[in-house]
């Protein structure tokens, strides 16, 4: 068989396995809302990839973007284990990119408020409301007290086409919400405060995009709706 045909049947082979495998993941997912074309590239560009690659399906008014995050188990295990768990468990489905500053950032992930207010760890990592302890029902507050420790002397620094954990100005008080940064900024001073903990392998260019949308007081005029967020391994 001639080598383009190879790859066209590859192509339709991934796509295939796409459709079947996110419709495991999540009722949630359909071609309305998923950008399959961008899942294919993703697979495909990560497919020697060891770390966990996650999809995310961004709609903007009549826009469907898709941006592939690979998470830095190594160098961030609590907080890529968090993403992962916060992925897999379906909370940042139908959430939105709350806050959006051109040249800075684009930052979601509060599924209980939807609007910068909520969200918390899904793990426990033996600290409630960014204290230590090893009371694991936060005093009676339970799991939406729970927040991640910061790694951010990780080494890893806020460079294009990075992935980070929003927080209070208070430390290890991570939880659900994070920022992406995108092509055109390099907030150098969120080093060591803020912890990076995954790459953006494909779709960076829709990050910057979306970091160009029209805001009030930094909240997109129309939503920027995580649609579906998907994991492959």
């Amino acid at each position: 068989m001639p080598i383009k045909g190879m790859l066209m049947d590859v192509k339709v082979f991934l796509i295939t396995l796409i459709v079947l495998f996110a419709g495991c993941i999540t009722e949630d997912i359909s071609s309305d809302n998923t950008n399959t074309g961008s899942q294919v590239d993703c697979l495909t560009n990560n497919s020697t990839n060891n770390s966990s690659i996650i999809m995310m399906n961004v709609s903007h008014g009549n826009s469907i973007f898709g941006i592939c995050v690979s998470l830095n188990f190594a160098d961030a295990p609590k907080h890529s284990e968090n993403f992962y768990t916060h992925v897999t468990e379906g909370n940042y489905n139908g959430t939105y990119f709350h806050r959006i500053i051109d040249d800075f950032m684009i930052q979601g992930g509060d599924f209980e408020n939807h609007d910068g207010t909520g969200g918390h760890a899904a793990n426990w990592y033996g600290y409630c409301n960014g204290q230590n302890t090893s009371d694991s029902t936060c005093g009676g507050a339970g799991e939406t007290a729970w927040t991640v420790p910061d790694e951010a002397n990780n080494g890893l620094q806020h460079l294009p086409c990075t992935i980070s954990m929003a927080k209070t100005s208070n430390p290890n008080t991570g939880g659900s919400q994070f920022f992406i940064i995108p092509e055109d900024s390099t907030p150098s001073h969120l080093d060591g405060v803020h912890t990076v903990f995954g790459q953006i392998t494909n779709g960076c260019e829709h990050v910057t995009t979306i970091s160009q949308v029209a805001t009030t007081n930094d909240q997109p005029i129309t939503p920027v709706i995580l649609n579906n967020v998907i994991a492959f391994n």
